[in-house]
């Protein structure tokens, strides 16, 4: 189902995963990098297209307050300077928000944007990040008054340092990059941490599937981003009513990628 003004949603149907996407991830040639491909958003929309149980909403648009209240001004105004790359990394910001707004509906969300988000810290940035964009979904809830706490699971294969710096100030977040040799003990790592938590308000993940057995991580199959996506419904219904969202991180291996985002998606979901 496409939903193209999210204005227009009255009743969340909760047996759907919401997707939310602008064209403008695709058409918007803002850097040549791996995140950055043509075709790496698309493809994942062509086949969440056919599900339907997946609705696609459009990300809404946002003040640069949102931003400033994570990253420092002068950092901001580094990547005004130049005016595509602060369009596209603001829309992608803006999506993981309304990512997060459909999450504290009680309705599983999923941000599919570009450019990623969880290496760029306060006031600086790696690995084609710009904007930490979980960092400023949660800052704003817990400005909102609507959180205290959260637990960020990041599945990237790379570290996300710059949520970690992004979300320093803020004890009441747990956060977990999982660290193992084979899948069967990265999964036991999310296993063991998530039995630790309690008090968590809502669930965001760091969807990374450059984990992926054929891309650079060369460790997690199909199956095993849709066990994650499980065992993150499971603890978001155990701990945070249910409240989860995610947001797309690295993910390059193209013949792939929409299979895994959706395995994903289909454990995450009701």
């Amino acid at each position: 189902m496409l939903i193209s003004k999210p204005s227009l949603i009255a009743v969340f149907d909760m047996n759907n995963i919401y997707v939310v996407y602008s064209d403008e991830f695709e058409k918007n040639d803002y850097e040549n990098s791996p995140a950055a491909m043509k075709g790496r958003m698309s493809g994942i929309i062509e086949l969440v297209k056919t599900q339907t149980d997946y609705c696609i909403v459009q990300p809404p648009n946002i003040d640069d307050a949102e931003i400033l209240n994570v990253h420092f001004p002068e950092y901001v105004e580094k990547i005004k300077s130049n005016n595509t790359l602060f369009s596209i990394a603001k829309l992608s910001a803006a999506s993981a928000i309304k990512a997060s707004d459909l999450a504290m509906d009680g309705v599983p969300a999923f941000s599919c944007a570009r450019p990623p988000g969880h290496h760029a810290s306060r006031g600086d940035s790696w690995g084609y990040c710009y904007f930490c964009n979980i960092a400023i979904a949660l800052k704003r809830l817990r400005k909102q008054g609507r959180i205290n706490s959260a637990f960020v699971l990041d599945f990237d294969a790379h570290t996300g340092d710059g949520t970690i710096d992004c979300l320093s100030d803020w004890k009441e977040v747990k956060i977990l990059n999982p660290m193992a040799d084979d899948a069967q003990k990265y999964l036991k790592t999310i296993d063991e941490f998530t039995e630790t938590l309690s008090n968590i308000d809502i669930v965001a993940v760091s969807a990374g599937f450059d984990s992926y057995l054929l891309d650079v991580g060369k460790k997690l199959s199909t199956f095993d981003f849709y066990l994650i996506g499980r065992k993150m419904k499971e603890l978001a219904k155990k701990l945070s009513k249910g409240r989860r969202f995610a947001a797309l991180e690295g993910g390059y291996y193209l013949p792939d990628l929409p299979k895994n985002v959706l395995a994903f998606c289909d454990g995450f979901k009701n």
